[in-house]
């Protein structure tokens, strides 16, 4: 009896070692670039540029509610700051890996997906940032800086607002370090669960905190308007919240990100970028 018929293979997908060779490769081709010292200029205004349009909106809404009464609500306040993070992500988070947040790059630091000496800088950027965006919305609206601000609720304890601090970051710190790692995608899904974990913090933290999350977003106000009341909260409440969330990423995953998470940490400038003579 005939042997029978057999469909003629197809044709052949990737070699799967082709693919591993040539990932590994722009894995290191990025590495190798974000060590080039000549490249960290543009790291350093990405992060500069992203925590100004982060601060904007941040603490333009207290201002511009304050300067047009009824025109922006409580939602609208905390929702905004989660949108404008995620078009950050999204736009710029291969630059520089859209830290935005002197608790970020710490909590990148403590993870061993980013280098100590790149640490300073990043949070110097940030905090220009926040101080320079809250100078023009100022010189715009021409309210005081303390509107956009985060203070403890009046009917609340610095301790509270304190612990509230600590437990938003921990979470938003987590959802960056899951994002960021092997095992989840990064890229647009980094984006959107950022986003929408500051969106949702905000909508029921910010009563007792004003669910800052981000030292940088509250020195900017502070700083423009002199004005210290409960900063200590905004400091030590979300760098707390940033170490335990790193113990929290080594229990689920063991130490560091892996290159997924060194390369969302860093950013990726050129991985895709051919040269002339290449096919």
């Amino acid at each position: 009896m005939s042997e029978p018929d057999r469909p003629s293979p197809g044709p052949r997908g990737p070699n799967p070692g082709v693919l591993s060779s040539r990932l590994d490769r722009e894995i290191i081709q990025a590495l190798r670039d974000f060590q080039d010292p000549r490249q960290e200029w543009r790291r350093l205004f990405s992060e500069l540029y992203g925590t100004f349009l982060l601060v904007i909106v941040a603490a333009g809404g207290g201002m511009m509610g304050q300067a047009f009464p009824g025109t922006i609500s409580r939602t609208a306040a905390v929702v905004a700051p989660g949108l404008m993070v995620m078009g950050i992500i999204m736009f710029m988070g291969r630059v520089s890996g859209a830290h935005l947040n002197p608790v970020v790059s710490i909590a990148f630091w403590l993870r061993g997906d980013f280098p100590s000496r790149r640490v300073p800088g990043y949070i110097a950027v940030q905090l220009i940032g926040a101080t320079l965006a809250v100078l023009f919305l100022r010189a715009v609206i021409n309210v005081s800086a303390t509107y956009g601000s985060n203070y403890p609720a009046q009917s609340s304890s610095s301790g509270a607002a304190f612990w509230m601090e600590a437990l938003l970051t921990l979470g938003l710190v987590s959802v960056i370090l899951g994002t960021a790692s092997g095992a989840q995608n990064i890229g647009i899904f980094g984006a959107l669960g950022v986003g929408a974990y500051i969106a949702l913090a905000g909508l029921w933290g910010s009563p007792i905190s004003g669910a800052s999350m981000n030292p940088a977003r509250t020195l900017g106000p502070d700083l423009v308007a002199n004005h210290w009341t409960g900063f200590w909260v905004y400091v030590a409440g979300p760098l707390l919240g940033a170490i335990i969330a790193v113990g929290v990423a080594f229990i689920l995953r063991g130490p560091g990100g892996g290159r997924s998470g060194s390369l969302a940490a860093q950013g990726i400038l050129f991985p895709k970028i051919k040269k002339p003579d290449q096919g």
